[in-house]
């Protein structure tokens, strides 16, 4: 009779254990699915976004300024805001094209 009920407890603690490791996986995948998943792709689209940076696109930076891209290099971005008024940015202070904004 002990042994039954030993047996019986030492089961029950089993699937409280396999219900436990259940909830984990499904908190973890919570969390991929609705915070890591969605900022991934985020960073994809934004990095996209600055390797197809070309001369005369209109953009916004990361300050609310609106300018025309005027020249592209490496690292940096030369804005035009305004005729002859040129403003050298990094390449990561662009926030979006205007264009993306109205799509």
């Amino acid at each position: 009779m002990k042994s039954f009920i030993l047996a019986q407890a030492a089961a029950g603690g089993s699937q409280a254990m396999i219900y436990q490791v259940v909830m984990w996986v499904g908190i973890i995948g919570v969390f991929y699915f609705f915070m890591i998943r969605p900022q991934q792709k985020k960073q994809k689209e934004q990095k996209e976004l600055l390797t197809n940076l070309k001369k005369g696109d209109q953009v916004v930076t990361i300050g609310g300024i609106h300018a025309r891209i005027y020249t592209v290099e490496e690292s940096t971005v030369t804005l035009e805001l305004d005729k002859g008024v040129k403003l050298t940015v990094e390449k990561s202070a662009i926030s979006r094209t205007v264009a993306a904004a109205q799509a």
